[in-house]
C-alpha cells in the first residue's frame, strides 16, 4: 500500500481530535445550496441498512461546558463523551446508533471550545473525545472503541466473519490516517493530485467485492470509519478546490446514496455549511 510520510497539524492524534467550536445540536438544513448527495429526503431504507435496529429519534441533550456539573461518574452508566462537530466522535456515535444501543449508552456531548475541567480530571486525562465509560473504566481512540462497542455489545454484527473481508477491512481502517492527511494537507497547496489519488483509492476499494454497495460489500465498520469524513471532505473540496470528490467515481456516488439511507447515520450529520465553516476556520486560517 502507498502511504504518504506527511506530520498531522496542530499536534492532532489521527484517531480522536480536539476541535475549538461550541457546537449545539444541529441538523442538515434541506436548503443548502451543496451537492445534491449531501441529503437523500427519501425515508425507505435499503435492505441492507435495514438490519440495523432502529428507534424513535432520539433527542440530542446540550454539549456540557466549563459550568456544567459532571454526571454522576461510575454508577454502572455506560457513558459515550463525544462532540457534535467532531468527526472522530462520529465514528463511535454512528456504531452506537446501528447496534440499536441508545438505551445502553448514554450520550454526553463535551463543548470542546470550553471544557468541563471535571473531564480531564475525573474522566479521561487525555482530554479528547471520543471516550467510552464502561464498567468503571474509561477508554478512548475512535477506531478501538468501535471495535469494543460491536464486540461488547448487542446489536448487528459490524465485523464480517470472512477472513479475506477481515483482512481488507484492516487494511482500510490503517489507510484511513494516510487518507485524511492527504486531503488536510492538500487543502492550501494548488495541486489536487493527492486528493485525487486518496479518493481513487477508495473507488478502487469500494469495487473489490460486488455482494453490496459497501466497502466490503455489507455495512461494516469500515463504511462507519470514513463516513464522517467524506461528509466533512465533500462540501469543503467542493467550496475551496471547486473539485467534485463524485465526478468519475461512480461507486462512490453509489457510497454515498446509500449511507445516506441508514438511520444510524443520517441521526449524527450536521448541516454541510456549518462544517465547511468549522474546517476552513480550523486548518485555513492564516
Amino acid at each position: 500500500m502507498n502511504t504518504l510520510t506527511l506530520k498531522f497539524p496542530y499536534n492532532l492524534h489521527p484517531n480522536s481530535l480536539n476541535y475549538s467550536t461550541n457546537i449545539s445540536p444541529k441538523f442538515p438544513n434541506k436548503s443548502s445550496s451543496f451537492h445534491p448527495l449531501f441529503f437523500n429526503s427519501k425515508r425507505n431504507i435499503s435492505p441492507l441498512a435495514s438490519m440495523a435496529v432502529t428507534s424513535a429519534e432520539e433527542v440530542l441533550p446540550p454539549s456540557l461546558d466549563s459550568t456544567s456539573e459532571p454526571p454522576p461518574l461510575f454508577d454502572g452508566t455506560t457513558r459515550l463523551y463525544t462532540s457534535y462537530i467532531c468527526p472522530y466522535a462520529q465514528r463511535v456515535w454512528i456504531a452506537r446508533n446501528y447496534k440499536g444501543l441508545q438505551d445502553k449508552i448514554e450520550l454526553v456531548p463535551i463543548d470542546l471550545g470550553n471544557r468541563p475541567a471535571w473531564y480531564k480530571e475525573k474522566v479521561y486525562p487525555e482530554n479528547k473525545v471520543p471516550s467510552l465509560e464502561h464498567n468503571n473504566k474509561v477508554t478512548g481512540e475512535s477506531l478501538d472503541l468501535i471495535k469494543y462497542i460491536d464486540s461488547h455489545f448487542e446489536g448487528p454484527s459490524l465485523y464480517p466473519d470472512d477472513p479475506n473481508k477481515r483482512q481488507f477491512a484492516e487494511e482500510l481502517l490503517s489507510y484511513t490516517y494516510t487518507f485524511n492527511r492527504a486531503v488536510i494537507f492538500s487543502l492550501k497547496g494548488d495541486s489536487q493530485n493527492e486528493i485525487n489519488a486518496a479518493f481513487d483509492y477508495l473507488e478502487t476499494a469500494l469495487s473489490k467485492f460486488n455482494d453490496g454497495p459497501f466497502f466490503l460489500g455489507q455495512f461494516s465498520l469500515v463504511d462507519i470509519a470514513f463516513a464522517p469524513f467524506i461528509e466533512r471532505f465533500h462540501p469543503l473540496l467542493l467550496d475551496v478546490k471547486k473539485c467534485d470528490i463524485t465526478s468519475g467515481r461512480p461507486k462512490l456516488v453509489s457510497w454515498i446514496e446509500e449511507m445516506n439511507k441508514i438511520e444510524a447515520y443520517k441521526q449524527t450529520k450536521r448541516d454541510p455549511q456549518e462544517l465547511v465553516d468549522a474546517l476552513k476556520k480550523r486548518f485555513m486560517a492564516n
